[in-house]
């Protein structure tokens, strides 16, 4: 019951069984109870978390499925050094575990500490999948230290690197630490692109002043596949670049304009001094 309530995202029922329930509960049942409170991430989810993990049986801890929830939970209410106490002394590490330690390291402005895990597991000779290859790109996007990028990206396998997820990152990575070149060339590579791939780029440009590409990056990109994150995106460059004219353009295509389309474009008409508009 509780499984189906989180398999269709009823999150608070979910914890309404956990508080009337008074059993016993197995290794299984404590991983679905994180994970629902991880999804949560409310002042009573982390209450019923906290409270479920300090009664859970030592024996548990050394279970690498219900340490990650565990771990995973933890980082997500910013508990960095209580995830930290879970990982620390589980005998058998597998990848899954060190994926949820440096994805929280991520998620918690720590991004740092995932270039010393990484270290730590290559000692240990254990292969980062692709998750964990992805968690690691995103920490060199949040540094953007070029060195830091250049030595994770060296170590990807070409198997790897070539997975779409991969190469979306890789593109957001590169434009983030400013090496703009290198983003043109993964994404060039890429056979298949998607909306991601598009806003990746687009964004790269945006973030290296090159208002004029972002804006024909946004032509060339197929329109079913545009979304408003594509049109935040573009019109964040055409603001940084000046490029009044494509953005009234772009913003008055725009068919359904959210908050966040309106906001981007109130700031791009105010860095342009145009405030009677921008009203």
């Amino acid at each position: 019951m509780i499984k189906g309530y989180v398999g269709n995202e009823m999150f608070e029922k979910a914890l309404d069984l956990f508080e009337q329930i008074d059993i016993e509960l197995d290794d299984v049942t404590y991983t679905i109870a994180f994970n629902a409170c991880a999804k949560l991430c409310n002042d009573r989810a982390m209450k019923i978390g906290k409270r479920l993990l300090a009664k859970m049986p030592e024996n548990y801890r050394n279970h690498n499925i219900t340490s990650t929830s565990a771990i995973d939970m933890l980082m997500k209410f910013g508990d960095v050094e209580s995830a930290e106490r879970i990982f620390r002394p589980i005998e058998a590490k597998g990848t899954t575990i060190y994926g949820a330690l440096m994805n929280g390291y991520n998620l918690n402005g720590e991004s740092w500490k995932c270039f010393k895990v990484f270290e730590e597991m290559k000692e240990k000779d254990i292969t980062p999948d692709e998750i964990a290859w992805n968690i690691l790109i995103g920490a060199c996007s949040k540094s953007g230290i070029l060195h830091h990028c250049e030595y994770i990206v060296n170590q990807i396998p070409l198997n790897i690197q070539n997975k779409i997820r991969i190469e979306n990152a890789l593109v957001d990575m590169w434009g983030k630490c400013g090496s703009i070149e290198k983003a043109k060339n993964v994404f060039d590579l890429v056979v298949d692109r998607d909306t991601i791939t598009y806003n990746a780029m687009i964004n790269a440009f945006a973030l290296n002043g090159m208002g004029t590409q972002a804006v024909e990056l946004y032509r060339e990109m197929p329109i079913n596949l545009r979304d408003h994150v594509s049109q935040i995106c573009v019109l964040n460059a055409c603001s940084h670049a000046g490029l009044l004219h494509e953005a009234r353009t772009i913003f008055n295509e725009i068919s359904l304009k959210t908050e966040s389309i309106i906001t981007t474009m109130v700031d791009c008409l105010s860095r342009l001094f145009m405030f009677d508009e921008a009203q």
